[in-house]
């Protein structure tokens, strides 16, 4: 393993490299980081691949700086720290935040994206459960207080007692998060593989939805074949248990990033 800092509009940002092969970056969940999110995927990510691991900014090992948390922002980093590590085109697989992240790098620098792999993204805030974001920005910090993500956070980050800062922050952005239009959506040329849980944040009826924007939803046995693009929905499985099920998403991923990119033409 290396590991290291990356300079990125005004932040340093941390990063793991694991493995050798075609680069696979992996983008975290909200409060948390490469442990807490992949830590159960990334041994058998990097055993055909080279895995990149990036921390986002305030988050992990990578210090906040004196800047708004934004998905708009943290995909600027990540598309800046891609092509510094020499790693364009890579494949990004983003869990939760880390895929809405991922949703605005392919939107913002499509460039610097060969496949996506995106576990519980939405691009509209309609696609969460009712009340459900409501009921998230009501949570205090201290809430978090014993979960593997706050144990991790006070292991690792630099400044351990801004916890309460990096909280404030992501419930701002939450509240400023703006749809994505469903041309944005149909508009993305890298085969995607959408994730979720039967039970997660995501309503299923929105990833469906997501699936057919991205061509999905046909029936694949005509001469056409199947399109570019994939959906997973994992049995008993939860927003928090997805990254868990390495049993399931292990082949699936491997499978998806090992197939031929398709012919843009």
């Amino acid at each position: 393993m290396k590991t290291g800092y990356v300079p990125v509009n005004d932040l340093e940002m941390y990063y793991e490299i694991h493995g050798t092969g075609q680069p696979l970056v992996l983008l975290h969940g909200a409060f948390s980081a490469i442990g807490t999110s992949f830590g159960q995927l990334l041994p058998g990510l990097a055993e055909t691949r080279q895995v990149i691991a990036f921390e986002l900014q305030g988050h992990g090992h990578t210090a906040d700086i004196d800047r708004p948390l934004t998905l708009e922002g943290m995909a600027d980093d990540v598309a800046s720290a891609i092509s510094q590590l020499g790693a364009e085109p890579a494949d990004i697989f983003g869990y939760s935040t880390g895929a809405a992240v991922g949703l605005q790098l392919i939107t913002r620098h499509p460039e610097v994206v060969r496949k996506l792999v995106l576990a519980s993204v939405t691009y509209t805030m309609e696609g969460v459960h009712p009340g459900l974001m409501e009921g998230l920005g009501e949570m205090k910090p201290e809430m978090m207080h014993g979960s593997p993500w706050h144990e991790e956070y006070l292991r690792i980050a630099p400044h351990p007692e801004d916890f309460p800062k990096l909280f404030a922050k992501k419930t701002q952005m939450d509240r400023q998060i703006k749809d994505l239009p469903a041309e944005a959506i149909r508009a993305i040329k890298a085969p995607t593989l959408l994730i979720i849980g039967d039970s997660d944040l995501v309503r299923p009826e929105h990833a469906v939805e997501m699936f057919r924007l991205l061509g999905g939803g046909v029936f694949g046995d005509t001469p056409a074949g199947l399109p570019n693009s994939q959906l997973a929905i994992l049995p008993g499985t939860s927003h928090v248990t997805l990254v868990n099920r390495a049993d399931l998403l292990l082949p699936m991923i491997t499978s998806f990033l090992d197939a031929p990119v398709p012919d843009a033409t």
